[in-house]
């Protein structure tokens, strides 16, 4: 049998050195008369180990990281075409601790397919959500992703078969199904590593949101610095489209669905649902007023979906297994699996999906382990720039989107961002208002002069200039953000700055160490 040797094309493993890696190999083949078929996935998201090699044997995959170009020729004098022992060996990656321990349904692809391949989706069960939904009615459909429980993945956590319901109940002769894919949050990658890594599974999510809402229109907003997934979703959908997935009969059906990719020009706020459809309408991106909602009046006026990527592509699977399945598990109001990322300075980053449930401490402590550089966690920030920050006291709260609001911090799109005993807490709070001044499309007051304000503030404060009067100043500032902005960009920018003031209170008071360096 022809030996076959996976090796991704994810930008996080290409960015590790994974084409050096892959062009070692072809030249080592070459070199040594040997014939190998070398596939490209996507990543199985255990960042500190690629780029990760994979080779099939006769008992499974065998797995080889972290493999650097120099390591090639070792591992092919070590039989490794075969499984051979070398240092680098990893064993059977099911079977590796971090994968062990996750409850991979939306991921279970990634890593293990050729993204571009539909022959390989289907084979390792995609598109049975798809053909279970066109046996239904569009309000069954519904009905099932509502029984699953499934929330918006992209930050809000608002139910998303309620969304789908109410654009399936609104009258219009055209409707849309558009997909948030600027996934613009410090340390997440999750939507990029689906689309990357298993972009046929997006498009069968969104044509199964097409069918139970009567839309037959699609579009992917996706983020211009994802250059890498911009291409290979433009591939899968045009495989998908000559393969009858997608066109005026989905797989032989009576309905029609067809879908296409924008890529936006790097402004943050049109993560925001509305800003997103003024910079697909051709508009500047700015945050619209509500009501009307998206699910009225959205993409051109029109009836709109707008889920995150996560979420669209966890709707197969519900199609497929059921949404009593999906609903078994999780916590509370919190369904299903989450695809937790875990970035910053911390020893094992990567993505982790598992069910809702799980304490901060087990994902940084057990799951990350701990920081990379070895020193005590000190801050853990989860949801994005504009999440709170939490200490070690409140590392036993659930990864659960009402734990975390009862906290006063919330799960975003489930990045999580590590921080070591070194972190200075007040130049991070300063680095919240300075995100927010830049990114803001300036509509409201609240947001774009408070966070103009708090940056003055804040710097103020780090200067020992009236410094009981700037805490003031700066408390009362993120309560009007918070309260009076049009958006979330505004509205959240408070969470990091109060959580760093109240759980990291001595950094915003003046020490002898600063005022002698400055």
């Amino acid at each position: 049998m022809r030996p076959i040797v996976y090796i991704p094309r994810d930008s996080g493993a290409l960015a590790l050195g994974a084409e050096k890696v892959v062009r070692a190999l072809e030249k080592e083949l070459e070199s040594r008369g040997l014939d190998a078929c070398i596939v490209r996935t996507g990543s199985r998201g255990l960042y500190w180990l690629e780029p990760m090699v994979e080779v099939e044997t006769d008992d499974g995959r065998v797995a080889y990281g972290p493999v650097a170009p120099s390591d090639v020729a070792a591992l092919f004098d070590a039989g490794f075409l075969k499984g051979g022992a070398h240092p680098l060996s990893l064993g059977k990656p099911e079977e590796i601790p971090y994968l062990k321990r996750q409850t991979r349904l939306t991921f279970a692809r990634c890593g293990i397919i050729d993204p571009v391949s539909l022959a390989d989706y289907e084979a390792h069960g995609g598109l049975r959500g798809l053909r279970n939904a066109l046996a239904m009615t569009p309000l069954e459909i519904v009905e099932e992703v509502t029984e699953s429980g499934l929330r918006g993945r992209g930050g809000a956590g608002f139910p998303t078969g309620i969304k789908w319901k109410t654009v399936h109940d609104t009258p219009a002769d055209q409707k849309y199904i558009v997909c948030n894919a600027d996934e613009g949050d410090s340390g997440t990658f999750a939507d990029r590593m689906i689309m990357e890594g298993d972009p046929f599974v997006l498009i069968e999510g969104m044509t199964i949101a097409g069918i139970a809402t009567g839309a037959n229109r699609g579009y992917i907003y996706l983020r211009s610095e994802y250059p890498h997934a911009h291409q290979i979703l433009n591939e899968a959908i045009s495989i998908a489209r000559q393969s009858g997935v997608l066109g005026p009969s989905v797989l032989g059906s009576q309905h029609a669905f067809d879908m296409e990719v924008r890529v936006g020009a790097g402004a943050y706020v049109c993560g925001e649902e509305t800003a997103l459809l003024d910079s697909l309408e051709g508009k500047r991106g700015m945050v619209r007023a509500k009501p009307p909602l998206p699910a009225h009046e959205g993409l051109f006026g029109k009836p709109t979906v707008i889920n995150n990527v996560i979420s669209l592509a966890s709707t197969p699977i519900i199609l497929d297994k059921g949404g009593p399945f999906y609903r078994d598990f999780g916590m509370g109001r919190s369904r299903g699996t989450i695809p937790i990322q875990i970035a910053g300075n911390v020893k094992h980053g990567g993505l982790f999906e598992t069910a809702f449930g799980l304490t901060l401490g087990e994902i940084v402590d057990d799951i990350g382990g701990g920081t990379a550089t070895g020193r005590p966690v000190r801050a853990v920030q989860v949801g994005g720039p504009l999440g709170a920050y939490f200490p070690r006291a409140l590392f036993d709260t659930p990864f659960d989107y009402e734990a975390f609001t009862a906290k006063d911090g919330l799960i975003g799109h489930a990045g999580i961002v590590v921080f070591d005993d070194t972190v200075d807490m007040l130049k991070q709070a300063h680095f919240a208002m300075e995100f927010c001044a830049v990114e803001s499309c300036g509509k409201c007051t609240p947001c774009r002069v408070g966070s103009t304000r708090g940056m003055e503030v804040l710097s103020r404060l780090r200067n020992n200039i009236e410094p009981e009067r700037q805490l003031e100043i700066v408390t009362d500032l993120c309560n009007s953000m918070k309260f009076g902005s049009l958006c979330a960009l505004g509205g959240f920018a408070p969470y990091p700055v109060i959580s760093a003031l109240t759980h990291f209170p001595e950094d915003f008071r003046p020490t002898p160490v600063r005022e002698a360096a400055e």
